[in-house]
């Protein structure tokens, strides 16, 4: 059994897609990240970096448990347990690798500034907002080029890489994206959310889910609560 400590987030969302995929046995533990949940000792003592999601595997590559964080390495950690999603020569491992860095260095962090300055922000900064929405259409414009040519990020395979980009372009509205000028990765998207695994995995805690409208929320995920010194 895996205990998946999350929330309905797409970071969240890629390891819940990813134990769907998998078929493994796991159990999704709320940490609510508008409560302040991620920085209590217990959750801290798994994920020092008080980031959703992690994981704490009961069966661990050598029979013991092995908790990780990151949703990058999780996704790595369970394509290996399976032997799935991650390519399965030399070349479609890396080049499946190369992809998921992506999204963990850039499709992930870049639009998550999108959404904070275009939504989020207190006030409107002119720089920031198109900063951070001219770098989300640079970033889908990679995407919609890649997409031209084959059926999925690193090939004609779905791989860890197409589960950790796709949460992320659910919100694809609010980061300045029209679907209508990206028609291949708009193709990529619809078939990766019709997928059973996928439709399924978008159900985990989403009941818990609820607009980010109160302050004292913000101040935690965006404040001074988030940059005060925290002690596991």
């Amino acid at each position: 059994m895996i205990d998946v400590y999350s929330w309905p987030t797409p970071n969240g969302h890629k390891v819940h897609i990813m134990l769907e995929e998998c078929g493994l046995s796991y159990r999704a533990i709320p940490i609510d990240i508008g409560a302040g949940d991620q920085f209590k000792p217990a959750f801290l003592g798994i994920s020092p970096n008080n980031k959703i999601p992690a994981i704490v595997d009961a069966d661990g590559p050598d029979g013991k448990p092995i908790a990780l964080f990151e949703s990058g390495a999780i996704l790595i950690y369970l394509a290996s347990k399976v032997g799935r999603f991650l390519g399965q020569s030399d070349r479609e491992k890396y080049q499946t690798l190369q992809w998921l860095m992506f999204q963990v260095g850039g499709f992930g962090p870049m639009l998550g500034q999108a959404h904070h300055f275009r939504i989020y922000a207190p006030e409107k900064i002119d720089y920031a907002y198109d900063r951070y929405t001219n770098e989300a259409k640079r970033l889908y414009q990679v995407l919609e080029n890649q997409l031209a040519q084959q059926s999925y990020l690193a090939g004609d395979n779905y791989t860890v890489a197409d589960i950790a980009c796709f949460p992320w372009a659910r919100s694809a509205a609010n980061q300045g994206i029209d679907w209508a000028d990206y028609p291949n990765t708009k193709r990529w998207f619809d078939q990766i959310n019709d997928r059973p695994a996928v439709k399924k995995a978008l159900t985990v805690l989403a009941d818990y889910r609820k607009p980010l409208t109160d302050s004292k929320a913000k101040d935690i995920l965006f404040g001074q609560t988030q940059y005060a010194k925290k002690i596991a």
